[in-house]
């Protein structure tokens, strides 16, 4: 049952205005606001202590929101880590979509969508700190990662490849394993060699570079 504290954080509005459309709409970016400054508090503070060893009564102070909103809103700590795996997935496609047009040739393409990646995982590199432990320890959460990343983000970038002649002759699957691959180099590189294995990311990138043009010329080789 919801006590007196959390339902005045999640609803201020004036008595008697809330039938009114302008109260509901602020109601929506309440609640909106709140689940955003959970899921940071939370990427935050499991890539800090863990995911086991955070809980949710730490997440919710350090959002500045009631405990009992975790568990209303995301039905606790494991809903709160499903929905930051989601919000995660659906910003990437939203992003590539939105703010990366289509390059003049596949070569400049390939460039555009490793960099773009190999930035990703640089600003991710909290996120997967938490994820990735947590796929490994947890199948249910690996499959939710691939089923959520790889039926959204795999495709959006396999469409654009598509516009290029030298990836229309590719087989579905082959286009498929093409925009697989590009993510493998963005996490690998982005994330893996500076992260995990300590690398300089300014060489990190410039291999990434190299493996980009190197897709791009054999694209562009016919098959024999």
């Amino acid at each position: 049952m919801q006590s007196a504290r959390e339902q005045e954080q999640e609803l201020v509005l004036i008595p008697g205005e809330l039938n009114k459309p302008e109260a509901r709409r602020m109601r929506t970016r309440d609640r909106a606001a709140k689940q955003q400054a959970l899921m940071r508090a939370a990427t935050r503070l499991f890539a800090q202590r863990g995911y086991e060893a955070t809980t949710t009564r730490e997440i919710a102070a350090a959002a500045g929101c009631a405990e009992g909103l975790i568990h209303r809103y995301f039905r606790g700590k494991a809903g709160l880590l499903f929905s930051l795996i989601q919000s995660r997935v659906s910003q990437e496609v939203e992003d590539l979509s939105e703010h990366l047009t289509l390059a003049p040739t596949l070569e400049r393409e390939f460039l555009q969508l490793v960099n773009w990646e190999f930035d990703r995982m640089w600003e991710d590199r909290d996120f997967l700190r938490v994820i990735i432990p947590r796929a490994l320890l947890d199948p249910a959460h690996g499959r939710l990662l691939s089923k959520v990343g790889a039926s959204r983000h795999g495709p959006a970038i396999a469409r654009r490849l598509r516009h290029y002649p030298e990836c229309q002759r590719l087989r579905p699957d082959e286009l498929e394993a093409l925009a697989d691959f590009v993510k493998v180099i963005g996490i690998m590189y982005g994330f893996m060699k500076p992260m995990v294995l300590r690398c300089d990311r300014h060489r990190a990138r410039q291999k990434a570079n190299i493996i980009a043009r190197i897709l791009a010329r054999v694209c562009a080789t016919p098959a024999a």
